[in-house]
């Protein structure tokens, strides 16, 4: 039978790439078997177009793009919400970092920037203005540009997915926990769980990058003008040096399943993260508000048009990444999906994958669960 399940999810994988999805992918699907996790995995495709790199495996770590939010910035929260006082309930200009925000700040809390319903635009291409120069004071002139952007809605009166305000989350993290942002994700969230070496930020310096693991390409960047391969393909956290608080983290398809199958079981409250509160975890998790589907730092299925597909619960819960990667796992069916593409390689022009995701997990959840 676990033979099937991987030539079936294989095949699967295989389609997108002779469809011109993506150049290479990796997945993993895994759901609860009485009191174990049945785990499938399968590859397919080159790290580069035309069959050029090396073959995709699981082994391959892909840029996991605004995955980083859910992964890092969004459980980084929940560790300080559990581990200090931190009130996530707090305005973001009663916090000492942020006290010489503009006036509009002192109405938008903590979980309004966790749950995208804080007032701020979805987006602004900032790097536009920036040369592709890394240099120390990229970071503090992008955050400068945010907290002055003029509100795009009332807070709270609608959700609107906001890099933004995951950018101003990655400052916030680093200063109250007082370490730089990917040391804080190895130390506190990967280590405790063994992932040290499977997933983090590509940081000068960092064990992702000493080690030179095999990487998928991204894009051609029409600004850097050069092939992306080991840096992350998203212009503002590359100008952040690769660290932010939306985007940054690379890692291997295993690495993001066990991260997904351990929230599952902190939700069924089987398991426990070394350095997460469980209570505060299953309230990020369960967190609604009335302007929107998201929780704290997750999405859900938006009913008719997810990428999850059709079979989904309603309390499922997952994230995309900008670069093809994405995760869904279904807390009350005990499922985790988790497919990791570079979509955007050799341009993020290719957008196939739109209509291929919610394809993928319908035919995973009829056909092989």
């Amino acid at each position: 039978m676990q033979k099937q399940r991987v030539a079936f999810l294989s095949a699967l994988c295989w389609q997108g790439v002779e469809e011109g999805v993506y150049p290479g992918a990796t997945a993993m699907v895994a759901y609860k078997d009485k009191k174990t996790w049945n785990k499938t995995v399968a590859s397919c495709g080159y790290t580069q177009a035309g069959g050029k790199g090396f073959r995709v495996d699981e082994n391959t770590f892909f840029d996991l793009a605004s995955l980083t939010k859910p992964l890092c910035t969004a459980l980084g929260f929940c560790y300080l919400a559990g581990a200090t006082t931190l009130d996530l309930n707090t305005s973001v200009s009663a916090l000492a970092c942020c006290k010489n925000y503009p006036k509009h700040w002192q109405n938008i809390r903590l979980v309004n920037l966790l749950s995208h319903c804080s007032g701020l635009p979805a987006y602004r291409a900032y790097y536009q203005d920036f040369l592709p120069v890394l240099q120390a004071e990229n970071k503090a002139k992008l955050l400068h540009l945010i907290q002055h952007e003029a509100l795009a809605y009332q807070v709270r009166s609608q959700c609107l997915y906001s890099d933004l305000g995951y950018m101003v989350l990655g400052y916030i993290l680093e200063v109250m926990s007082g370490l730089p942002l990917d040391t804080f994700f190895s130390c506190i969230l990967a280590d405790p769980c063994g992932l040290e070496a499977d997933i983090g930020f590509l940081s000068a310096g960092s064990s992702l990058d000493a080690n030179k693991p095999q990487i998928a390409a991204t894009e051609q960047c029409p600004w850097r003008k050069r092939l992306l391969l080991g840096e992350v393909h998203d212009e503002h956290a590359w100008l952040m040096h690769g660290v932010a608080g939306h985007a940054g983290l690379f890692g291997r398809v295993g690495a993001v399943a066990e991260l997904c199958m351990l929230l599952v079981d902190i939700w069924h409250k089987r398991a426990d993260h070394p350095k997460l509160d469980g209570e505060v975890v299953r309230q990020a998790l369960g967190y609604k508000t009335v302007a929107g589907l998201w929780t704290l730092g997750f999405d859900r299925p938006t009913p008719g048009q997810s990428s999850s597909g059709d079979y989904f619960s309603a309390n499922s819960v997952g994230h995309l990444g900008y670069a093809g990667t994405s995760f869904w796992m279904d807390l009350e069916q005990e499922i985790v999906v988790v497919l990791l593409t570079n979509r955007v390689h050799p341009s993020r022009e290719n957008k196939k994958i739109q209509l291929f995701r919610p394809y993928f997990h319908n035919r995973i959840l009829r056909e092989m669960i």
